[in-house]
């Protein structure tokens, strides 16, 4: 006799699969416009599926903005840009009420007129740029994927993905993200120059009349069930601890932390950290057709889960270290 968890279970087996297949069409789809970069896509895409948010790093020129762009269109999904500014407003991103008139009667009604924030994929262009009011206006919508105007709370509809850019450099007339902000984006990516070989296949390409033609590869309802796919991969004990560890030694005033985390860290990961951790590790397994991660999906995930959740002190800054190196040394020292 063929039990319901039996079923599901084969069900999620079949789905696995069918998942990598899609993977892999939306690799083909994206580098048909994106040139190397391909751990960032996958992370990117990692984080789709965890439910998570992402972070973008990147001097101007690498095409973070065409990236994220490219993304939506594969996925079938409302994509909506916000370019931040100095004088954006929070009503400018979840939206305003206006007083309207009815048809019959002429009575008046305040009715809700959604922001930008209202789409599938948003895309928080130079996020740095505007004021810490107007940041804290992503935080609920993020974390708790709708939005709060006039007394009445908005649904967001899912998925629901944001995906921020920063620009590392200029950053006269910028405000930085505070932590508690930091802290929502389950993915810190950082963007490099691309090598030979790809800038001139770039040049090549974006020189030409060519305009590549791409392909629908997932569904907003496809995207759900494979959300729901992650959260139901098995993980065994000792990777969950592994994770929970790894944390744990950010942790200065533990005895967790060795020596170079109380030398450099004012403050580390917290327990959001182990969980993007292991969502991150399940999300990776399953991407490459395995049904559940192992300690190395983890250390695979960790630098863009823990690099902007660690907060370095004077004394890093003075040896100039970085928290990229220090989540290096971390795993190189980890048990």
């Amino acid at each position: 006799m063929i039990t319901t968890a039996t079923a599901r279970t084969a069900s999620d087996v079949e789905a696995v699969g069918q998942l990598k297949t899609s993977y892999d069409a939306l690799l083909k789809e994206i580098g048909k416009v994106i040139i190397g970069q391909e751990p960032v896509i996958e992370q990117m895409l990692i984080s789709l599926l965890a439910r998570g948010h992402c972070l973008l790093v990147g001097v101007p020129g690498l095409a973070k903005t065409l990236l994220i762009k490219t993304l939506s269109q594969v996925l079938d999904l409302k994509f909506n840009r916000i370019q931040f500014t100095p004088d954006l407003m929070p009503s400018d991103i979840t939206g305003t009420e206006i007083i309207e008139e009815t048809s019959t009667g002429g009575a008046r009604t305040f009715a809700f007129i959604h922001g930008p924030i209202f789409a599938n994929i948003v895309l928080a262009d130079e996020v740095n740029r505007t004021p810490p009011k107007t940041q804290a206006a992503l935080l609920e919508a993020m974390q708790e994927h709708r939005v709060t105007a006039g007394g009445r709370t908005h649904v967001l509809q899912e998925p629901f993905f944001v995906l921020a850019t920063q620009n590392p450099i200029e950053q006269e007339g910028t405000y930085p993200l505070p932590e508690a902000q930091l802290d929502r984006f389950m993915f810190n990516l950082w963007l490099d120059y691309p090598s030979p070989s790809e800038e001139l296949q770039i040049v090549k390409t974006t020189t030409s009349p060519f305009t590549p033609l791409l392909q629908h590869v997932l569904s907003g309802d496809q995207i759900i069930a494979y959300q729901d796919l992650v959260r139901r991969v098995p993980v065994a004990d000792n990777v969950i601890a592994f994770a929970v560890r790894l944390a744990t030694m950010t942790r200065p005033k533990t005895g967790e932390a060795p020596k170079f985390i109380r030398d450099w860290l004012t403050w580390g990961a917290g327990p959001r950290a182990s969980q993007y951790l292991i969502l991150g590790a399940k999300t990776r397994a399953i991407l490459t057709g395995r049904h559940t991660p192992d300690i190395d999906d983890v250390r695979r995930v960790a630098v863009p889960v823990m690099r902007h959740r660690i907060v370095p002190n004077f004394n890093a800054e003075a040896d100039g270290v970085t928290a990229l190196e220090i989540v290096e040394r971390l795993l190189v020292e980890a048990p």
